[in-house]
């Protein structure tokens, strides 16, 4: 990462300007042919049809578009190159580039954009990624990565976060708010990846305990993939940027010449797009050519799914100028090599060679889409103007001339979304059948409700007519006997009659008898028949109607058995279709079954090759995850009966110091563990170090060290311990609180070297307070340090000899202003022997440690006796002659020339140390 900043200026572009009509830009070192002009006209036209919401499955043929920045001067430069003229010309409006090779000569090169030095990172944005992000948001891959020399503003063009001028905003964040701002929040999601490639290793910037991600490779489509990353759903910006500053504080940086803060790793922010395609119509006909509602929802929708990758690749860099040595040496051979692989890929696709070596390094696999692949790629090449850097700048520009010849395929990444289509399906059985159901139930109790009332009209109509037909019998019955005696009495008074006429006309009793057995009996009168008549057709009439109701009954029942065949026919027919879908299901399902069972197989091999890499590189050195540089930072916890897991800016932030400082006294190991490793990496920090001790933090490290048998948290322990005591008033309480004794009694029980580096850290931190010197040697301090030397780890005699180096620099001092006079606690424990013994080491930092500590214990005269008896003179002599670094061989020199002891030793011998 750059420390200087750029001069925010110039015009801004003129809308429209940053179209696809840019990729057909050229050089002099090559020149398009004019098919592949009508390519890139072709790929602009496909562009354009798609923002217009057509669909178009087909290859779009498109070269890497490459951009060139120049970066100003630093404050050295302005001083070291002051006498000079800077080595590059840029013509902008020409699009042109001079690269001087001396005083009269010159290399013109030809780019898609020539930035000055006083671009704006809004114009970088508009002319570099705008069209990429353009097409991510059609439908496409698309690439943005940034390629150049150590300090050269890499990572300024692509992650500068802003914070403090908004328009210093780099690429990456610049790109999120224009993919924020043309997506929907209810139908689309944004989702994001970041990790980094360290030593060949993928690393999850988001979930540092997550350090070795395995890359994936379709063998159906080819594409390239990392599963194993963390993948975070963004919703807004503000949650974007709190997630990239969480990955740049996890991504790897050293101090070299050429930057104060140089980034170690390629760093890849992965932005996956899906969006929904609107403005089609999904519906399908029926057999009548009517659209329906239901056959609407049976043609799944249309999904775009798209990639945007910005690559911020480490810097490439010269040893002997970036000044790397020991484990920063070795990630530069690392990013070199990473480097060399891409640009031998590059060049292979340049020329149209039949192998492209994408399989010689993790970078170019995980590239393998953005060079020769189906995404749009957009690369800016850095430069700094300075002369002294030509060579680097040199390579830089050829870098991109050979990218400007690579061409790519782009392709519309548009699928059906079967599984959305299935969930709809799902929900509109459910819903038909909860409706077909209630109207059933509906059914059934209307059906039931009028069967009721019929039964009930039809009893009510049968006992009326029952009713009448018992009154009429009633009546009629009563009618004739009444009418019996009414003959009977006129009978009565007629044979009173006729017996009286009998006696007065002499007529027999036979001849009136005879008369009235020959008359007719009397009969009902007319009237009470017709009357009867009417009644029973009245009877009749009410039947009649009775039954009309019942039929129309019947009617209405086998029309709703009907309606309920038809539904159950709608019903059958959903099912059928259910099930095909289902087949569908099982199909899809099956193919993922497939598809992972290839990728078990393929994380097999992978897992078999790199342990048959790590037996070969077995003799190598590799760091610990648990180093005392705040890089290394597993920094996960796990809270009690939980299984998730929080970075700990999102733990310091939620839970508080004082929660996580409780947890290391959790009953669970595992809580323990983790909440010591919080703790430690919180401790690397300066800012954090005052409020872990106000806390209570450092106490209960040092009851950890004293109370846990086990080594991890040991060896964190002490790590926390180690970085608390780089602070002053931190030593002092370490001291107050015996923790010199427990990491001395540590140092001589175990015998894990990282264990021990940390604690020979911790002590050595400690040796360079002149107020703890008595204190720690009566404590056992400078005796743990010899005694440490048993391991032969070079990162713990580095520490050693640190310590040892502090400890004689305090000795030196205090014997300067007259506070010491007796003989070196480092010669009266034993340490002289081993420090002559590796003054001549060949690892840089144990060497260059022991080298001071020996002119240091050379300057009390007192020493020089000692020194003489164990041949540490020579060693002396040696340095004063041959040491690299001028201050050391300066202060041996005057060492020499200031000490009686080694005068007298050195002119007995006649040896010349002037």
């Amino acid at each position: 990462m750059s420390t200087h900043s750029y001069r925010n200026g110039g015009s801004a572009s003129r809308p429209g300007a940053t179209k696809f009509e840019n990729y057909s830009n050229t050089s002099s070192k090559y020149s398009p042919s004019s098919s592949l002009k009508s390519k890139l006209h072709h790929s602009t036209a496909a562009a354009s049809s798609l923002r217009r919401g057509s669909r178009d499955y087909s290859t779009i043929s498109g070269r890497v578009r490459v951009a060139v920045r120049l970066r100003p001067q630093n404050s050295e430069e302005m001083i070291a190159d002051a006498d000079f003229a800077d080595c590059v010309e840029l013509q902008p409006e020409l699009k042109r580039l001079k690269l001087q090779k001396n005083n009269w000569d010159s290399d013109t090169y030809e780019f898609d954009e020539v930035l000055t030095e006083h671009a704006s990172q809004k114009r970088v944005y508009e002319v570099v990624a705008k069209p990429v992000v353009e097409s991510v948001l059609d439908g496409y891959n698309g690439t943005v990565m940034a390629y150049g020399q150590t300090g050269a503003g890499k990572t300024y063009t692509l992650g500068r976060l802003g914070e403090d001028d908004a328009a210093g905003r780099g690429i990456m964040l610049r790109a999120m708010e224009d993919i924020l701002a043309e997506v929907s929040p209810e139908n689309d999601l944004i989702s994001v990846s970041y990790f980094q490639l360290y030593m060949e290793t993928i690393q999850d910037l988001l979930n540092p305990s997550n350090d070795n991600i395995a890359i994936v490779e379709d063998p159906k489509s080819g594409d390239v993939s990392s599963p194993g990353a963390t993948l975070v759903e963004i919703r807004d910006h503000k949650s974007f940027m709190e997630l990239l500053q969480l990955g740049e504080a996890h991504r790897f940086a050293a101090n070299t010449k050429l930057n104060t803060e140089s980034s170690r790793s390629h760093a890849i922010l992965m932005v996956h797009v899906k969006r929904s395609v609107k403005g089609k119509d999904s519906s399908v006909s029926t057999e009548n050519g009517n659209r329906t509602p239901i056959s609407k929802t049976l043609k799944p929708p249309v999904i775009r799914r798209s990639k945007l990758v910005i690559v911020d690749l480490a810097g490439s860099e010269r040893i002997d100028k970036s000044g790397s040595e020991g484990h920063t040496l070795e990630e530069a051979k690392s990013i070199n090599l990473s480097l060399s692989a891409l640009g031998k890929c590059i060049n292979a696709l340049a020329e149209n060679s039949a192998h492209v070596p994408v399989r010689d390094s993790k970078l170019t696999r995980l590239l393998r889409d953005s060079f020769g692949g189906t995404a749009r790629t957009s690369l800016v090449i850095t430069i700094g103007p300075s002369p002294r850097h030509r060579g680097e700048t040199s390579s830089t520009i050829l870098f991109g001339q050979r990218a400007m010849k690579v061409e790519n395929m782009v392709k519309l990444k548009e699928e059906f979304d079967y599984k959305s289509l299935s969930r709809r399906l799902e929900i509109q059985l459910d819903k038909l059948t909860a409706e077909h159901e209630r109207q059933q139930k509906a059914f059934d109790d209307e059906i039931e409700r009028i069967t009721l009332e019929g039964q009930k009209h039809i009893a009510g109509v049968e006992q009326n007519y029952t009713d009448a037909l018992e009154k009429q019998k009633l009546k009629c019955q009563k009618d004739y006997v009444e009418s019996l005696k009414k003959l009977e009495k006129q009978s009565a008074v007629k044979q009173e009659k006729y017996g009286q006429q009998k006696v007065n006309d002499g007529i027999s009793d036979n001849i009136i008898d005879q008369k009235l057995k020959s008359q007719p009996p009397v009969l009902p009168s007319s009237s009470e028949v017709a009357e009867l008549m009417q009644k029973l057709k009245n009877e009749i009439l009410l039947r009649n109607t009775a039954e009309t109701e019942v039929d129309n009954l019947n009617k209405q029942l086998i029309q709703l058995k009907n309606m309920e065949a038809a539904r159950n026919s709608e019903i059958l027919k959903l099912g059928k279709r259910l099930e095909d879908e289902e087949c569908e299901k099982a199909k899809l399902e099956e193919e993922i079954k497939m598809l992972q069972s290839q990728l078990l197989q393929i994380s097999f091999e992978a897992d078999q090759s790199r342990r048959n890499l790590d037996k070969r590189l077995s003799g190598q050195a590799t760091s610990s995850l648990d180093s005392l540089i705040p890089q290394a930072k597993h920094q996960q916890l796990r809270e009690p009966g939980d299984g998730d897991k929080a970075s700990v800016v999102k733990l310091f932030e939620q839970v508080g110091l004082h929660k996580i400082l409780s947890l290391l006294q959790s009953d669970e190991a595992d809580v323990r563990i983790h909440a010591v490793k919080v703790v430690a990496n919180l401790a690397a920090e300066e800012s954090n170090q005052e409020k872990i001790v106000q806390a209570g933090g450092l106490t209960s490290l040092l009851e950890l060290l004293r109370s846990s048998n086990d080594e991890t948290i040991h060896r964190v322990a002490a790590g926390a311990i180690a970085n608390l005591a780089m602070n002053e008033t931190n030593q002092e309480l370490i001291m107050a609180q015996g923790g010199i004794s427990l990491l001395s009694l540590k140092a001589t029980k175990t015998e894990d070297p990282q264990t021990l580096r940390m604690v020979a850290g911790a002590i050595a931190n400690l040796c360079g307070n002149d107020k703890l010197q008595v204190k720690l040697r009566a404590e056992g301090g400078i005796r743990a340090l010899v005694e440490m030397v048993r391991c032969r780890h070079p990162d713990v005699l580095a520490q050693v000899a640190r310590g040892m180096a502090n400890f004689a620099k305090c000795e030196s001092r205090a014997s300067t202003q007259g506070t010491k006079t007796g003989r070196s606690v480092l010669i009266e424990d034993g340490a002289l022997p081993w420090i002559v013994q590796n003054a001549n080491n060949d690892a840089s930092p144990i060497r260059r440690h022991i080298e001071l500590a020996l002119c240091h214990l050379a300057q009390h005269e007192v020493n020089a006796r000692d020194m003489i008896h164990v041949g540490a003179l020579w060693e002396l002599v040696r340095i004063s002659r041959d040491c690299s670094r001028e201050d050391i061989r300066v202060l041996a020199q005057r060492t020499l020339k200031s000490t009686s002891g080694f005068q007298a030793e050195l002119t007995r011998l006649r040896v010349d140390y002037g």
